[in-house]
């Protein structure tokens, strides 16, 4: 399926391919609530990175991206609105479904009443656990895993409780629910396995076993998930699948890396949104100095997960006192260095990608 961004004059086929937003075969959006940043803030990172190239011309590779969003007869703002839609959307990826152990049916989400801390378990791919090392995968960092969790909180241990033994979709004839003699349950609406795990198990390997039981299931972690949907970028030039590959600003919030649905997730998040503005998170200078603590990606190079990474170790390393404490303070605090350096990751991705346009 593809949809493309109607541009308010005539627009050049170049742009029709660049601003044309694909979907990968078999992928569907859901319109429920999400886990990472909020979806409002996912999309303002991205559009404060924009404002901020065009605002430092001369440090950025905003002549380019300019150049080219003008050639094909958009507004600089039609690019980052689109670009920034892209971000959000990652949330609402209707791509992955667990299987209960006992009934084998598979669901995208919980259904006991949950859904304000974890939407959809597509959320269980924006993780990137920074409290230890490598994962079965061959990951130098692993992703979600709830046996992992360095700090658990009341709603970690709900989903552990609830989910016990759940497996992921991995298609008929595939992991089944438990079996009472010789009947198993089995079910299946999205093979999560052969399809969402396998896109991000970019550079390392999956097996059903590490699947099998949630409580021990690895996930692959976000950095992953942002280089698969950059190289569809690099092979295809697209907003939407950059956009994509911009989601990856959940490594700047610090419980997506201290990888906990607990510990004042949702509250962090929406006090995030809430006070964007009013405590001047994106504040030009603090952007400045952020994109000094980035190593910017090779010329000629297109992995962009040692980036990710730099990013993920800055919220590990500074914001986990959000995790147990909801003061203002503390939450300005962590705010004026996390959000700044979102926004000058992001930066550092767009320099790099605007060569591929």
């Amino acid at each position: 399926m593809k949809i493309t961004i109607k541009a308010p004059q005539k627009s050049s086929h170049m742009m029709k391919k660049i601003l044309t937003m694909a979907l990968g075969t078999g992928l569907m959006l859901s319109s429920l609530e999400s886990q990472a940043f909020t979806q409002p803030t996912h999309k303002r990172l991205v559009e404060d990175a924009v404002a901020y190239m065009a605002a430092h011309p001369d440090t950025t590779n905003f002549a380019k991206l300019s150049a080219t969003v003008q050639a094909a007869g958009y507004s600089l703002e039609q690019f980052a609105d689109a670009l920034g839609q892209g971000a959000r959307d990652v949330d609402d990826f209707d791509d992955t479904y667990l299987c209960g152990a006992v009934t084998g049916d598979c669901v995208p989400a919980p259904v006991f009443g949950v859904g304000s801390f974890v939407a959809t378990y597509t959320a269980w791919w924006h993780f990137q656990n920074h409290s230890r090392g490598g994962d079965v995968h061959g990951n130098d960092l692993a992703g979600y895993n709830y046996s992992q969790i360095p700090v658990k909180g009341t709603e970690d241990t709900l989903l552990g409780t609830w989910l016990v033994g759940d497996h992921l979709d991995d298609g008929k004839g595939g992991m089944t629910g438990w079996c009472f003699w010789r009947w198993c349950n089995e079910d299946s609406e999205y093979n999560s396995y052969e399809i969402t795990a396998k896109n991000y198990s970019v550079g390392s390997y999956n097996n059903k076993s590490h699947y099998e039981n949630f409580e021990k299931a690895a996930f692959q972690p976000i950095d992953n998930l942002g280089q698969y949907w950059y190289n569809e970028f690099i092979k295809t030039p697209t907003v939407q699948t950059l956009g994509f590959a911009l989601h990856t600003t959940d490594l700047l919030q610090p419980h997506h890396t201290w990888t906990t649905s607990a510990n004042n997730h949702g509250g962090w998040e929406s006090w995030v949104e809430d006070n964007y503005d009013a405590k001047d998170m994106n504040n030009d200078a603090a952007i400045t100095e952020a994109m000094n603590s980035f190593t910017p990606i090779p010329v000629g190079q297109n992995d962009i997960r040692p980036l990710l990474t730099e990013g993920g170790a800055i919220s590990y390393g500074q914001g986990g006192i959000v995790l147990s404490s909801t003061s203002d303070a503390d939450r300005s605090e962590v705010a004026a260095t996390v959000i700044p350096h979102a926004i000058a990751m992001v930066v550092h991705v767009l320099n790099h990608a605007v060569e591929r346009f």
